[in-house]
């Protein structure tokens, strides 16, 4: 999976550089998550600007990365979020469990 790391402060930006988010490479943004709130990271934004798809996989990473965060009193915010994968959110309600913003930039100002 191509994943692009970047700090600020103690938030880690995450990018997911991949048009699907599923059972082929879900695993691989679920360990990094997992990782990341082990090396005690309070913040995760995780961008999906450039994800058109996503399936339960996809979604199950992210729901397993927001419990991490959660049991470590982290948070871990959405950004990018395109109309095609937010209609897979909103079908599973998964919409109201995840703060989501439009921009990266957003994301981190609500940090």
């Amino acid at each position: 999976m191509n994943l692009k790391r970047e700090e600020q402060g103690n938030v880690v930006l995450l990018q997911v550089k991949e048009e699907r988010l599923d059972a082929h490479n879900a695993d691989e943004l679920k360990q990094e998550l997992a990782n990341l709130f082990e090396a005690g990271k309070n913040g995760v934004v995780v961008d999906l600007k450039e994800v058109r798809f996503i399936d339960s996989s996809g979604l199950g990473a992210l729901v397993s990365g927001f419990k991490n965060a959660s049991a470590r009193q982290a948070e871990l915010k959405l950004s990018g979020v395109q109309s095609q994968v937010k209609s897979m959110f909103e079908l599973t309600r998964l919409h109201r469990v995840f703060d989501i913003y439009s921009t990266m930039d957003d994301a981190l100002a609500s940090f």
